[in-house]
């Protein structure tokens, strides 16, 4: 019996030591799973604490890299942009700015053009990038997209070019025109044909101020503040009455026609000077003795129906390539023709700005040698769709069209071989 004993105390010995060693072995290894290796920190490395929410509501171009320039964080921007492809940084010069900025631990900045994604024109994407070390082993590289900005700034460039340039021509006219004035005092005939020279270049000067005070205003003002509902029957005519001594002189047929008591909504002296831009243009690139026509209809829309004034001529025509310039500041197809009718290249730059700022759009459809249609397309002022009372002054009772003008169904049809008068 004692030895028995002996044995089974032994046994049961031997297993709770057994029990023991296995329990250690086993949290051992618990603990050295959980220990960081190398190849840990090297494929798995982590932001410090806040940079993933910083990161988030930058408006910049994000993107973390890691000791193998691995990304380990890249933004939205980012992928839009073009800089992350295939969990690796795609631009070589910010890539080597990275691994410099690593090995010194310098912040670098640089301006950088890139080539845009998608497009076969080799346009080229204006970019600032900073690369900056993020703790001991990351590195943040901040992208900012300055094509827009570099667009604008370009555009006003450009435009205070332009204005001085314009300015400068009658400006400089009017003085040589004193001088000879001064020097021709003993002779009234040419005084005379100098003071209509300098009358001419002062008039060009006067609106050609004008104009830039228009395109200011409509350019900061918001036409909404004031807006009221405009019917499209009396814009029509302050455009032909703002028009009629041109087309007179060039014996020249305005036609009013189109959908009857059409209203749209807007400030109603901007919509009136981008309609008489357009018909004023119209005008003085038609030949003699042709017609401009003028017509509004109603369209449908899926955000609700649409107003369109179209002004159709039979001039010169615009071509392709013209016709994506046109409605820039100060671009003249013609500029020889432009100085000889007196424009200033601006007309057709407030139609644009009014349209944008009414919510509608301004389109041209032109052929060289056949003339051109502008349409000025509008939202319809929804309230105020009643048949008006009473007929403003200047308007036929019958039909509401202007007096002394002719109307036609729609200028989308086309006009009528120009008139031969006597």
């Amino acid at each position: 019996m004692d030895v028995n004993a002996a044995v089974a105390a032994a046994a049961a010995i031997a297993g709770v030591l057994t029990g023991v060693i296995a329990m250690l072995a086993f949290r051992w290894s618990e603990r050295d799973q959980k220990r960081p290796t190398r190849t840990s920190l090297h494929t798995d490395p982590v932001l410090p604490p806040g940079v993933d929410t910083v990161l988030s509501v930058l408006r910049s171009s994000a993107v973390v890299l890691d000791e193998a320039d691995a990304v380990v964080k890249a933004s939205s921007a980012a992928y839009a942009l073009g800089l992350v492809r295939g969990g690796k940084l795609a631009v070589a010069p910010m890539l080597q700015m990275a691994r410099d900025t690593r090995r010194d631990g310098e912040i670098r900045q640089v301006e950088l053009d890139l080539p845009r994604r998608g497009t076969g024109r080799g346009e080229a994407l204006a970019v600032s990038a900073r690369v900056a070390p993020l703790g001991s082993r990351l590195v943040l590289l901040l992208v900012e997209d300055l094509t827009e900005a570099r667009r604008i700034e370009a555009v006003r460039r450009d435009f205070v070019a332009n204005v001085s340039h314009e300015l400068k021509t009658p400006v400089g006219a009017l003085s040589l025109l004193s001088e000879a004035v001064m020097d021709a005092s003993d002779d009234p005939e040419a005084v005379e044909r100098f003071a209509g020279r300098m009358q001419i270049e002062a008039t060009r000067l006067t609106n050609l101020v004008q104009e830039l005070i228009d395109l200011s205003r409509v350019q900061n003002d918001d036409p909404l503040e004031d807006a009221e509902s405009v019917r499209v029957d009396e814009l029509v005519a302050e455009a032909i009455d703002r028009c009629r001594h041109q087309a007179g002189t060039k014996q020249i047929t305005m036609a009013a026609g189109g959908t009857a008591d059409l209203h749209v909504w807007g400030n109603r002296g901007q919509l009136a000077a981008a309609l008489g831009n357009l018909v004023e243009n119209a005008v003085n690139y038609s030949p003699a003795r042709t017609r401009v026509g003028i017509a509004g209809r109603r369209v449908s829309a899926s955000g609700g129906d649409l107003i369109e004034v179209s002004v159709t001529d039979q001039g010169i025509g615009i071509s392709d390539k013209d016709k994506e310039r046109i409605f820039e500041r100060f671009y003249r197809v013609d500029p020889a023709r432009s100085r000889a009718t007196g424009g200033t290249g601006l007309g057709l730059a407030i139609v644009k700005h009014v349209a944008a700022s009414h919510g509608g759009e301004v389109t041209v459809w032109s052929s060289e040698g056949q003339g051109s249609t502008f349409t000025l397309r509008l939202p319809e002022a929804g309230a105020a769709r009643d048949r008006a009372t009473d007929h403003p002054s200047g308007l036929d009772e019958e039909d509401g069209r202007p007096d002394g003008t002719t109307t036609v169904s729609s200028p989308y049809e086309p006009l009528p071989a120009p008139e031969v008068l006597p």
